[in-house]
C-alpha cells in the first residue's frame, strides 16, 4: 500500500468509529460521519467533550 491509500484507510476507520461514538451520545451517526470525513480527529475531540443528546 502507498501513503495515500494508508491515509484514506486510516481517515476512513477513524469516521466510521465517530460514528458509533455519535450513536452511542444519542447522536446522529450519518451526520457526525460525515464530519468525521471533513474534520477527522477533531470531530472526535468535539465528541467527546460534547454532552450527551437528547433521546428521540
Amino acid at each position: 500500500m502507498n501513503n495515500s491509500q494508508e491515509y484514506f484507510v486510516g481517515w476512513s476507520t477513524l469516521a466510521l468509529i465517530n460514528a458509533g461514538l455519535a450513536q452511542g451520545k444519542n447522536r446522529s451517526g450519518l451526520v457526525w460521519f460525515l464530519i468525521s470525513l471533513v474534520l477527522g480527529p477533531i470531530a472526535t475531540l468535539l465528541l467527546v467533550v460534547l454532552d450527551r443528546g437528547t433521546p428521540e
